[in-house]
């Protein structure tokens, strides 16, 4: 796989929140509407208070655009989720911004991060993480 070399990565800002939605609402696999998104209790207004408190995020951008991102809660040492515009796969972007949100944990000297996804091996999501070292550890229940 080659990175493009001209991704760049920033944190999150509050006025990136729509961004977010917009892109975790592109993706095909793992797909969700915002309603359903929205049901689980994330919204904009949520996202806010996460970014205020114990979450930050990164965005990846690719000519001034907002290709990718992740998020990360400091307090359950969990990336919550990486995601990455379709047709910007594969290019780098999702590897780049788990990279930020590995660095912030461990600047911040926690050595031990958890991140919960689909335990189907045929998931894009599952063998992406693997690739990236992390190691399935358990299954937990619905």
């Amino acid at each position: 796989m080659a990175i493009n070399q001209h991704i760049q990565i920033r944190t999150v800002q509050r006025d990136d929140i729509e961004t977010l939605f917009n892109i975790r609402t592109s993706v095909v696999e793992n797909y969700q509407p915002r309603e359903e998104i929205a049901a689980l209790g994330i919204t904009p207004d949520s996202v806010a208070i996460m970014l205020d408190t114990d979450c930050c995020g990164w965005i990846a951008e690719l000519e001034g655009r907002a290709i990718a991102f992740s998020m990360a809660n400091a307090t359950e040492r969990t990336i919550l989720g990486v995601f990455v515009l379709p047709d910007f796969e594969e290019r780098g972007a999702g590897r780049a911004v788990m990279e930020a949100a590995e660095k912030w944990f461990w600047d911040q000297d926690i050595d031990e991060i958890w991140l919960v996804t689909g335990n189907d091996p045929s998931l894009r999501a599952y063998g992406f993480y693997q690739h990236l070292g992390w190691v399935a550890v358990g299954v937990e229940g619905a």
